[in-house]
This record gives structure tokens, sequence and C-alpha cells, in this order.
């Protein structure tokens, strides 16, 4: 007889197209939990739960909850959404992403990834490493892995490797057996409303790590290394370029094919080991340092070094991660997720090293006007290792909040600050224009934003 968890519950995804809360949905599907849900808009996430015959609305009614039983709500969700008001009225049981997330995966044992950038590709290669050794773990990720061509996916172990989610703090409340701490920057600054309160988060979170398991931190973070005097049990390993660390990354080269390194081990209790030539498919330090980390839990674990190098080797990418999306006059258009001054550096940084003769242009899109407001600063220094920004419109998400500034006097700071050419453009059709006009020769091009930046490189070459 098979017995079914919530068989009667009928459990409501408020902001399902999220790729964090559709991989939540995705994998309670899979577990045999009913789960609909509903957005303000189409996109490729919800194509991909409907694939799975999971309902969902378009658009926010009260009438999309009248048989609901639970709600499940996105940090994006704001208190006067219709759906969420009517809930209230009712009294149904209303989660938070975190909190529903914490309740699935209590039973497994979970290796959590958390950090403020570089989340979704750890994620990915640890993923890959674990589904290498045949353990078949549950993914909720961040990203789409191009290996299944989805952010989630239920396995038949009880291991589960998951992106964690720091927007709304409940990433604490998700159990941890192993977990990583890329790293530690000014974000989501509108929830936590101070870097000490977000540093004592992860304090709690790092602090939470069962006597069993381990916490693997990358020392070459500064904010990393500032919270790991403060923490009162030293349960963890730590990993970078630093010497000093339990895995350093040490003999680093680069190409436009891959990146590769050698992992120095040095752990309490063991003799030293040299892990050499690890090879992985993927551009910049920040990749380096996600894919030593990935080495780190999973040798841990005890998963052999042979599949460790054979699975990163083999590594097929996220989408919106540097991905390359077409070529016009022999020029390279790449896509990549980057949104934050840190990450648009790194990303800049990575290409800027591999190919050294191109011209870079970069396609950024502001996301969120709060997020501009807070970075502005950040921002106006992000792109010196670039030839020419093209600067489309924010993209608000939401948001109705006033920027404070001239957006005309945004770009000059980038002018000045980054030493860069900059291009205003309002819309798909000024960059399909300045594309017909200006791109040729040695240059590449690479649009960065976690907005609708993605979908209009994407419909670039309809219009040229």
């Amino acid at each position: 007889m098979k017995i079914k968890l919530a068989k009667n519950e009928l459990i409501h995804f408020l902001g399902i197209g999220g790729i964090g809360m559709s991989g939540l949905a995705l994998i309670m599907n899979e577990l045999g939990f009913k789960v609909q849900g509903s957005d303000i808009s189409n996109n490729k996430n919800i194509e991909r739960l409907r694939q799975k015959k999971i309902r969902v609305w378009i658009g926010h009614k009260k009438q999309n909850i009248k048989n609901a039983s639970i709600l499940v709500i996105s940090s994006a969700i704001k208190n006067n959404n219709k759906e969420l008001m009517f809930a209230k009225k009712k009294k149904l049981p209303i989660y938070i992403r975190g909190e529903m997330l914490a309740h699935i995966v209590s039973l497994m044992r979970n290796i959590v990834i958390a950090g403020s950038h570089g989340k979704t590709t750890t994620t990915s290669l640890i993923s890959k490493i674990f589904s290498k050794a045949k353990i078949d773990p549950t993914i909720i990720n961040g990203g789409v892995l191009n290996s299944f061509g989805n952010s989630a996916k239920l396995g038949k172990s009880n291991w589960c490797i998951l992106e964690s989610d720091e927007s709304d703090g409940s990433f604490v409340k998700v159990p941890q057996t192993y977990s990583v701490i890329t790293n530690i920057d000014k974000e989501h600054l509108d929830f936590y409303k101070s870097m000490d309160n977000l540093e004592n988060k992860f304090i709690s979170f790092i602090e939470k790590t069962p006597s069993f398991g381990k916490a693997f931190i990358c020392v070459d973070d500064k904010n990393n290394r500032k919270i790991l005097k403060k923490i009162k049990n030293n349960n963890y390993y730590s990993y970078g370029t630093r010497k000093g660390s339990n895995f350093q990354i040490v003999n680093i080269s680069q190409n436009v094919k891959f990146s590769k390194f050698d992992l120095k081990i040095e752990l309490p209790g063991t003799s030293k080991k040299l892990i050499k030539n690890i090879k992985v498919p993927i551009i910049g330090m920040h990749n380096v340092r996600n894919a030593a980390a990935s080495v780190a839990v999973s040798s841990s674990v005890g998963i052999s070094e042979n599949i460790i190098k054979r699975a990163l080797s083999e590594f097929e990418g996220v989408q919106r991660r540097f991905t390359k999306v077409f070529t016009y006059n022999n020029v390279s258009f790449y896509d990549d997720y980057a949104h934050h001054p840190t990450e648009i550096k790194e990303v800049i940084n990575g290409i800027s090293e591999v190919y050294k003769k191109k011209k870079i242009i970069c396609i950024f899109q502001p996301h969120r006007i709060s997020r501009l407001r807070a970075l502005r600063k950040e921002f106006s220094y992000a792109f010196s290792k670039v030839n020419t920004v093209i600067l489309c419109p924010i993209y608000k998400a939401g948001e109705n909040l006033k920027l404070g500034f001239k957006y005309i006097n945004f770009a000059k700071e980038i002018i000045k600050n980054s030493k860069v050419k900059i291009i205003l453009i309002k819309n798909e059709i000024d960059l399909a224009k300045f594309t017909k006009q200006n791109i040729y020769g040695d240059q590449l091009v690479v649009s960065m934003g976690a907005g609708s930046v993605s979908s209009w490189i994407r419909n670039l070459p309809k219009l040229l």
C-alpha cells in the first residue's frame, strides 16, 4: 500500500514563476504533493511546470486559491497581493519558500550552498560530481542546468544539493549536513538593513552545522574572514588561493576553453595531498573558486579523485552563466545573469583574461531601483575592463520607488569612473540599430542583468 503525504492538501505557490519557487514546486510535485500556482506573467519556468501538468494561472485573483489549503509565497510578493490577503482572511497556513523548503528536505542529507555570488554554479558543479558518482541526488538550484534542462530534479538517494536564498533570511531554517559559503557582499540590504545584520545571519547559519557535518568557507573573501573571527566553533574547512587554506588553489591557468588548477589539501590529522590538473570548461577566477569548493565537498564525503576530475571536465554549464547565444558579423554574443557590481567585475575579469585581443561590449540592464540606489558608486566602477557599455532602462522588478537621481548622471558616472564609452538605449529596436551599425571585427558582446535583457539578446537575431 502506497501512503501519500498530505493527500488532501492543495498547495498554492504564489509567485510560482521564480526560479526558486518553480524548482520547489517541481520537487513537491514529484514527491506526490498536489501543487498549483500563479504569477504575473509567463516565462520559461512556467512552461517547464506546465510540461509536468502543474496548473499555473497568469494574474493574481482570489478565485485562484478557492480550493487551496496551504499557501507558499515568494519573497517578491507584496502584502497587498489579492491572493495573499484572501488567504489571510481564510486563515490558511502561509509559508515563505525557505520555510517550506526546510520542511521538505528535513529528512535528507543536505549540502546547502550559500553566499552572495556563485551559488548557482557551485550547486551545479557539486550536483554534476554526485551524479557522476551515481549517487543520484535531489537537486534544487537557482539556475537551469544544461545537463537535464531544468532547475530541480528529484533523486533516488537521500542526498539533496540545494542553493539557498538569502533574500529574506529564511536560509538559516534549512537544515544542512554540509554547507558552502562562497562570499558575503552588499546584497538584499533592503531586507537586512545593514551589513552587520547580514553577517550575523551567516554566523547563525555556520553555527548550525551539526557535529557530523562541515561548513566549507572561501577565505579569499574579506567578509567571510571577518565572520570567521566571530564564530564560536571551528567546525569548518577553508578553501581559496590564500596560504593556510585547508583546500588551497595553486597553479592556475586559463584559456578560452577551460580553467585548470591544482588543489593542495591539508586537513587536521591527515597527511597532505595534492590533486593535480583539475580542468573545468568555464572561465574566470570566481569559477575556479566555485570548482575548488565542489572538489572540497565531494572529496570530503568520499568521492574519488578520478570521478571528481572526470565530472568537472564534462561539466555542461548553467544557462545564463556566460552562455553563448549567437554569432553576428563573426562576433560572438553571450548572456550572463550578473546583476551586482561584484558579479559584473568577476565576469568581465574572466573574459578579459582569456579574450585578450577582443574589445568587450557590455549590454547592461540594472535590476531593481533599490539595488541601483544602494550600489550606484560600485556599479560606476564595475566596467573598467570594458570598451563600451550599452545602458538599458532599469528593470524595476515590480518596485515602485523613486530613483532619487537622474539616470543620465549615472551614465556619466560610469564614463568617468570606468573610463568607457556609453550608449543609452530605450528598447530592443535601439539595440538592434546599434548592433547593425557598430558590431564587427575583434569584438565580444555580453549582456548582463537579471531582468528582460536576456530575452532581448535572444530576440536580437530576429531584428537584425
